[in-house]
């Protein structure tokens, strides 16, 4: 009976140790409270509470949280943009109490905090600015949120600009601009290279040219020193320098003529073109050389009497 007795006062006091018992997971604290005033903050782990009496109000996770707000507002330039930020938060253990009982809706309040920031921030900045810029505004709002959120518990870990649309018309014409930028460039490119063709090309044809006149002035060197040698021989054949120049050109004539017929293709005439044109060719050089000799040897003898 003495058993039976213990057992029966046993099993109610066991009972309410299996009520009080609950567990807290890692990374989250509950908040315990006493007839609705509170009482403790539990840490993660096995914890116990008076059953009836002490109740749970409410857990509160200390894991990074990320809200995402997106933000209408105007630019210096009058463009209406969204940008979507992003906020990382987390609750300070230290400060657990005040997170829970000192704001109903956090994530509102923070919410306000970006409108606020943003709007004051962007419409200061065009709308390329914004682009470039969009750490700065990200530093900002994370600066403002984090001092005005401290006192509620809460520690701002960072802020982003994840996303920046202005209106549709505006993107096609930024789109429009960018396509005529490129065009541009991609003439000017164009443009330079065309122009060191023309350089280059004119280089080359003038080093061509460099190198033909050269090329023809040792022609005419050789030839010259072939016609000299060419007469010496002559001389000494009993033929006078004048029958020996004529002969000279009239060979480079037929020559000529040689050259031209080994060509099946060639279209010229020479005129006059008879058996007699060299006859008398050569005999009109013959004449004109010894004309052109009297009249130097007059011209010397009139400057040595002078």
């Amino acid at each position: 009976m003495l058993v039976v007795s213990n057992l029966i006062y046993l099993v109610p006091i066991v009972i309410l140790v299996f009520l009080g018992l609950f567990t807290v997971k890692q990374q989250t604290t509950a908040i315990v409270e006493r007839f609705g005033k509170f009482l403790s903050i539990r840490q993660s782990g096995l914890q116990f509470k008076i059953p009836v009496i002490d109740k749970i109000s409410g857990r509160v996770s200390l894991k990074i949280q990320q809200l995402d707000v997106i933000v209408e507002t105007k630019t210096k330039d009058d463009v209406f943009v969204q940008l979507k930020i992003s906020v990382q938060f987390q609750i300070l253990r230290e400060k657990v109490y005040d997170a829970f009982y000192k704001l109903q809706n956090p994530h509102d309040q923070i919410t306000a905090y970006i409108f606020d920031t943003v709007r004051a921030e962007v419409p200061k900045m065009k709308l390329d600015d914004v682009f470039e810029k969009k750490d700065d505004i990200a530093l900002a709002i994370q600066r403002e949120l984090k001092q005005a959120m401290l006192d509620y518990g809460y520690d701002i870990v960072k802020a982003l600009v994840t996303d920046i649309d202005p209106d549709a018309q505006v993107k096609e014409a930024m789109n429009r601009i960018n396509a005529a930028e490129r065009e541009k460039l991609a003439a000017q490119f164009e443009g330079d290279a065309q122009r060191i063709l023309i350089v280059e090309r004119a280089k080359a044809e003038a080093e061509s040219k460099r190198l033909q006149g050269m090329g023809i002035a040792d022609q005419r060197r050789e030839i010259a020193r072939g016609l000299e040698e060419s007469v010496d021989v002559l001389n000494k054949a009993g033929i006078n320098s004048q029958e020996a120049s004529a002969l000279i050109v009239i060979t480079q004539h037929y020559d000529t003529l040689q050259s031209i017929g080994s060509d099946t293709n060639s279209n010229l005439i020479l005129l006059p073109n008879n058996p007699n044109a060299a006859s008398s060719m050569l005999n009109d050089m013959v004449t004109s050389l010894v004309a052109a000799n009297k009249i130097n040897e007059s011209s010397n003898k009139t400057k040595d009497k002078n």
